[in-house]
């Protein structure tokens, strides 16, 4: 469909890798439909928030984003909110901004085209509610969804690494979390429709690849032949393909399978992101984890005797209701015993639906707050030590773009680090090639470097 000057749109995407691929593949859908991406809100006749509800704020970004471009609608501008806090407010949204028009929830993606012809036709003026173009998606409706959102549409915005989900949803319902609620239950991909699509990009010349889902782990091939480790090593063996990545990984569905996998193929990174959420025994029982303290530091112990060295990275939750100093303490604990090479840190913050609503014993935002200083403090000394120990090390790094002001190439590392370096005149690496690179000093959340001629 050839695209038309009025139909154009401008998408900006809020939260995770999982929303970043979504609207890669919404972009693609609505260009296969006729419409033509813009870079601004003024340009646009349609303009659509991907959006996140993970936190707080998060979800107040895009109520204020909608309602600083209120004004935009007397001049024929549509407004349509996707995502998680689409599913998750459904109609409410019509109420709190009025001027949207639009409102899908991630697992009704495949359904867009039916509701971009609904809004050009202009049903949005009709009398009753169920016949205008507000679209809308309830969490039932989409929790007992078995289809995932697969199009050959996706406009990729990096021409050397591309995302594929395979795995959509969550079953877990950990106490604090919304996912399940916005995202539907859990329904994977086919083993083989995720090895085609690898092929694909590899055939158009990307070489890495991250594998996603909101518990990637808990992949189950549909017809029931691969697992997860299965499919990351088929992936891996791709001709063409030089690094796979996966996230986010659940602890209650990390199998030492993985870690052989990550052993045997050496394509697969040596980087792996698992979530942690508390040190406390108590703490993870509160949360729903569905793992203790001793499960989850088995699996380090897993990786930590692997034949490679292993990254590992996780997320932290502090201030959850009822978390007390002991509590906290083991936290700190477990980030001395397990080492991390990078922690994601949140305070806890209620969601909407989620049982920890119930939950008494809320803790001073202000006590949160020293937590969070505390928990960042302990894990910037343990990473200052563990990046030093890079120093002097050859690394291969993909070269990912380049810091004209400070003259250095940016590139990341197997492990997932960035590695900022320095090249001669006359061997200027290429966006997108691999190449080696000695790192000469560390920072905490980074390496500097050179290139290796």
């Amino acid at each position: 469909m050839s695209a038309d000057s009025h139909k154009t749109f401008y998408l900006e995407t809020f939260g995770c890798q999982m929303n970043v691929h979504d609207s890669e593949k919404v972009i693609g859908t609505l260009v296969h439909e006729g419409y033509k991406q813009v870079e601004t809100v003024e340009q646009a006749d349609l303009i659509l928030y991907n959006t996140c509800s993970i936190r707080d704020k998060a979800e107040q970004k895009v109520f204020h984003r909608l309602a600083d471009y209120k004004k935009l609608l007397a001049q024929g501008k549509k407004f349509g909110v996707l995502g998680c806090v689409a599913q998750q407010e459904g109609e409410k949204i019509f109420e709190r901004a009025p001027h949207v028009s639009l409102v899908c929830g991630s697992a009704s993606y495949r359904n867009l085209p039916e509701m971009l012809t609904q809004l050009e036709v202009g049903k949005r003026e009709a009398p009753k509610p169920e016949a205008r173009s507000l679209i809308r998606i309830t969490g039932l409706d989409d929790r007992e969804t078995d289809k995932c959102f697969e199009t050959e549409f996706t406009a990729r915005t990096n021409p050397h690494r591309g995302y594929i989900t395979i795995i959509e949803g969550c079953d877990k319902f950990c106490a604090y979390c919304v996912v399940p609620y916005t995202r539907g239950k859990e329904r994977s991909r086919t083993y083989e429709s995720v090895l085609a699509e690898a092929r694909q990009m590899a055939d158009l010349g990307y070489t890495e690849i991250q594998l996603l889902g909101q518990n990637v782990n808990s992949y189950k091939d549909p017809a029931g032949k691969r697992s997860f480790a299965e499919l990351l090593a088929a992936v891996g063996e791709v001709p063409g393909i030089r690094r796979v990545r996966f996230t986010t990984s659940h602890p209650r569905d990390f199998g030492r399978d993985i870690v052989d996998a990550i052993d045997a193929v050496p394509t697969l990174c040596d980087h792996v992101h698992l979530p942690v959420q508390s040190g406390s025994d108590r703490v993870l029982n509160a949360m729903q984890r569905l793992y203790t303290r001793e499960q989850y530091l088995e699996r380090i112990a897993w990786m930590r005797s692997a034949k490679r060295q292993i990254s590992i990275t996780s997320d932290i939750i502090v201030g959850f209701p009822g978390e007390t100093e002991e509590d906290f303490a083991e936290t700190l604990s477990l980030l001395d015993e397990v080492g991390y090479d990078a922690v994601f840190t949140f305070k806890y913050s209620p969601r909407p639906n989620t049982p920890s609503l119930a939950l008494e014993d809320a803790i001073p935002d202000e006590e949160k707050a020293r937590r969070l200083d505390v928990l960042m403090a302990t894990q910037r000394e343990i990473q200052i030590a563990r990046y030093k120990k890079y120093i002097g090390t050859i690394i291969e790094v993909m070269v990912e773009g380049r810091n004209e002001a400070r003259g250095q190439w940016i590139g990341r590392t197997s492990q997932n680090k960035t590695l900022n370096f320095t090249a001669p005149e006359l061997a200027t690496p290429k966006l997108g090639s691999y190449v080696p690179v000695k790192a000469t000093a560390s920072f905490p959340n980074s390496l500097v470097g050179e290139m290796v001629v």
